[in-house]
């Protein structure tokens, strides 16, 4: 190999340890947490993405539409692996899954983006996801349980009311007869 073909070499070597890097962080954090996809789903996912962003730029030379296809491909595509972590609960009417669905469709992002050797943005948007997932995450199941009480409080109050009005027509018949 000539120095050309190492610096290629090289190149394909960054841009992918990036996206396991990344893929991984998120994993870490969905793994952290006890959710289904966790540490190795996610850099697998990344290192995929970036795999077929750069064989695309290989192949396809300087057509960007031909990389565009790769990248739509993948985003579609990964969403049947994302799917297959939400279950809905029949037993609550609750769905469950959503948010490791869409960390495993970020993971193909960021390997998307590193792939194409944007390190910056790849970066960036995995430190923002972390904030999501991380402190948005606390806060969001804070306010679930501040909502489930108020709900508690109100069917209690409307139950109270419906006690009362169930009286009052007890009442009004036995003064009646």
């Amino acid at each position: 190999m000539d120095a050309l073909e190492w610096k290629i070499v090289g190149d394909d070597i960054l841009r992918i340890a990036v996206a396991a890097l990344l893929g991984g962080v998120l994993g870490f954090e969905r793994e952290w947490k006890g959710h289904w996809a966790g540490l190795r789903t996610h850099m697998m996912v990344s290192i995929g993405c970036a795999i077929l962003v750069i064989s695309g730029l290989e192949v396809s030379g300087n057509q960007r539409e031909a990389v565009t296809r790769v990248i739509q491909g993948i985003a579609s595509g990964i969403g049947f692996l994302g799917a297959g972590t939400i279950l809905k609960l029949d037993k609550k009417q609750e769905i469950k899954g959503l948010t490791t669905a869409s960390s495993i469709w970020l993971a193909a992002a960021l390997g998307t983006t590193a792939g194409l050797a944007q390190y910056g943005l790849a970066i960036a948007s995995a430190l923002i996801s972390l904030f999501v997932l991380g402190v948005l995450g606390p806060l969001e199941k804070f306010f679930e349980q501040r909502q489930a009480r108020h709900r508690k409080e109100r069917d209690h109050a409307d139950r109270l009311k419906t006690d009362r009005k169930l009286d009052n027509e007890d009442d009004s018949e036995s003064n009646s007869d």
